[in-house]
C-alpha cells in the first residue's frame, strides 16, 4: 500500500509540473510515465482488495437470495394464514350451525314437555270440574227431593185440615142449634190449618237452606282442593298462569254465586 501512495504522489506531481494547453484547461503529460505509474498503483493493490470485492458481490447476491426466500416465505405464510383462517371460519359456522340445532331441539322438546303438562292439566282441571258438577247435581237433586217431597206432605196435611174444617163447618151447619159455635171452630180449624201449613212451609225453607249451606260448604272445600292442585301444577311446571284459568274460574263462580245467594 506505500508504493500505491507513493505513486499517487508522482502522478499529482507530473500532473502539477504538465505544460498547460493554451486556450484550454489541459495539459500535455508523457504518457509512459503515467501509464507505468497506474501499472505500479495497479500493481501494488493487495490481492485482499479482490478477495473483499468478491466477498462484496457474494453478499450482494445472498441478500438477494435472501430476500427472495423472505418474499417466498412471508408469500407461503400469507397463504397458509388464509387457508386457516377460511378453515378456522368453516368450523366455527360448523360449530355454530349444532350449537343452533341443539338448541332449537331444546327448545323443542321444552314446548312439548310444557304442552304435556298444560295438558295433564287441563285434563285434571276438566275431571275435578266434572266432578264438582256431579257433586253438585246429586246434592241439588236431594235437595230438591226432599223439598218437594216436603211441601207435598205440607199440602196434604194443608189439604185434609181444610177438608176437615168444611166438613166441620158443614156438620155444625146441619146443626142450626150450635150455627154460631160450628162457625167460631170452623174458623179456628180453618186457621189451625194455615198456621200448620204456615210451619210446614217454614220447615221445608229451613231444610232446604240447610243442604243448600251444606252443599255450599262442600263446594267452597272443592273448589279449594282445585285451586290447591291448579297451584301445584303451575309451581312444578314453572308456568305462573294458563291461559284458559280465567274461564275455569268464571265456571265455578257461576255456581258458588247462587249458592252465596
Amino acid at each position: 500500500m506505500y508504493r500505491v501512495f507513493e505513486a499517487l504522489d508522482e502522478l499529482g506531481a507530473i500532473l502539477e509540473e504538465a505544460r498547460s494547453v493554451p486556450m484550454t484547461a489541459g495539459c500535455v503529460v508523457p504518457r509512459g510515465d503515467v501509464l507505468e505509474l497506474l501499472d505500479d498503483i495497479r500493481d501494488s493493490f493487495p490481492g485482499d482488495l479482490d478477495d473483499a470485492q468478491d466477498v462484496l458481490d457474494q453478499k450482494d447476491r445472498l441478500v438477494s437470495e435472501a430476500r427472495h426466500h423472505a418474499d417466498t416465505t412471508v408469500a407461503q405464510a400469507d397463504s397458509e394464514a388464509d387457508a386457516t383462517l377460511s378453515r378456522s371460519r368453516a368450523e366455527a359456522d360448523r360449530l355454530l350451525a349444532d350449537a343452533k340445532a341443539q338448541a332449537d331441539r331444546m327448545v323443542a322438546e321444552a314446548h312439548q314437555h310444557a304442552s304435556a303438562m298444560v295438558a295433564d292439566a287441563r285434563a285434571e282441571d276438566e275431571r275435578i270440574r266434572r266432578g264438582a258438577q256431579r257433586e253438585y247435581e246429586a246434592v241439588t237433586g236431594r235437595a230438591r227431593s226432599e223439598a218437594e217431597r216436603l211441601a207435598a206432605e205440607g199440602n196434604a196435611a194443608y189439604q185434609r185440615s181444610v177438608d176437615e174444617g168444611i166438613a166441620e163447618q158443614e156438620r155444625l151447619v146441619a146443626e142450626t142449634e150450635v150455627v154460631a159455635a160450628a162457625k167460631a171452630e170452623s174458623d179456628r180449624i180453618i186457621d189451625a190449618a194455615h198456621a200448620e201449613s204456615d210451619r210446614l212451609r217454614g220447615e221445608c225453607d229451613v231444610y232446604v237452606d240447610t243442604k243448600l249451606a251444606q252443599f255450599e260448604e262442600i263446594l267452597g272445600t272443592t273448589m279449594r282442593s282445585v285451586n290447591r292442585g291448579r297451584q301445584q301444577l303451575r309451581t312444578a311446571a314453572g308456568v305462573h298462569d294458563y291461559t284458559d284459568h280465567g274461564a275455569t274460574d268464571d265456571y265455578f263462580d257461576e255456581f258458588a254465586e247462587p249458592q252465596a245467594g
